[in-house]
């Protein structure tokens, strides 16, 4: 029998979350490397908002999926709590709203450190953590699923938390936020290319809905090499270069073997966020001994 707080576990997806970690953890990074001090106060809080809105927006996509037909109990992926009767959807909803709340707080804290671009920064991510699947304009169902992640939890998250360290918009957290984008996209995605078929019987549009596998899966392994191709573009940057080039080709040839005609292994979305875990890793390691 599944326990109310592993329904929970199941509902926050814990393999997405890399999606909210790793763009905190990479702009850090290249805060220390611009020659600016951390602040691991606003580091943690920055961190905390992000993976609260993650976990909301999951939340969401669980309860709104569930109503809309897009996950059912037969689904091939992991299992979803609404879908599969673990959690009802007034506990969904009241669950994102909850995480929500929390990410409010932390914004509000953020707020006394930054001012008012945190609010620009931290409205349109509180709405979308609904908007991505709810609302008028889903964005999920209107094949932007893959962009959305691109500007928010690549080049918003990122740049802005190097703004939130330095008080600067840098051309660096641009470059890095594509990266780290990119990456994240990947998840989105694979998930999309193994739910091709439910997604069409619940009319969500997704981009595979919308080109077909194969598209995607050549939009899947570009995005999987551009990021270690970009890296070039900072300065003394050949070993890290080297480093993600490898781990790109590693998970080119994962990707390959598993993006199939009819669908997609469930590993590969474990397996593309462990990519986004190794590529700032990699970064880490090359500043740490530049």
């Amino acid at each position: 029998m599944v326990t109310v707080w592993k329904s929970w576990l199941i509902a926050a997806r814990p393999k997405t979350l890399s999606a909210a970690i790793v763009p905190v953890w990479s702009g850090c990074l290249m805060t220390v490397a611009l020659g600016f001090d951390v602040s691991y106060r606003l580091a943690i809080l920055t961190l905390m908002g992000a993976i609260f809105i993650q976990i909301a927006t999951n939340f969401f996509n669980d309860v709104i999926d569930a109503a809309k037909g897009a996950d059912t109990s037969e689904r091939a992926g992991p299992t979803r709590a609404t879908a599969s009767g673990l959690l009802s959807p007034k506990a969904m909803y009241i669950g994102a709203a909850f995480m929500l709340s929390q990410a409010l707080v932390c914004g509000f804290l953020l707020l006394d450190a930054r001012g008012w671009p945190v609010i620009a920064m931290g409205i349109p991510s509180l709405y979308l953590s609904y908007g991505y699947t709810g609302g008028p304009f889903p964005l999920a169902y209107r094949g932007l699923g893959e962009l959305f992640v691109i500007l928010f939890f690549g080049l918003l998250a990122v740049m802005g938390t190097i703004f939130i360290q330095t008080g600067l918009w840098l051309w660096q957290g641009g470059v890095l936020g594509l990266q780290i984008g990119c990456l994240s996209a990947v998840l989105i995605a694979v998930n999309n290319y193994r739910d091709l078929e439910e997604d069409e019987l619940a009319d969500k549009r997704t981009l595979v809905v919308r080109w077909g596998r194969k598209p995607v899966a050549s939009l899947i392994f570009f995005m999987t090499i551009l990021p270690s191709l970009l890296v070039l573009v900072f300065d003394d940057s050949q070993p890290w270069f080297i480093a993600a080039s490898v781990l790109a080709l590693i998970f080119l040839l994962i990707e390959l073997k598993l993006l199939k005609p009819n669908g997609t292994s469930s590993r590969l979305l474990g397996l593309s966020a462990l990519h986004l875990i190794l590529f700032v890793t990699a970064q880490h390691l090359f500043l740490a001994l530049t």
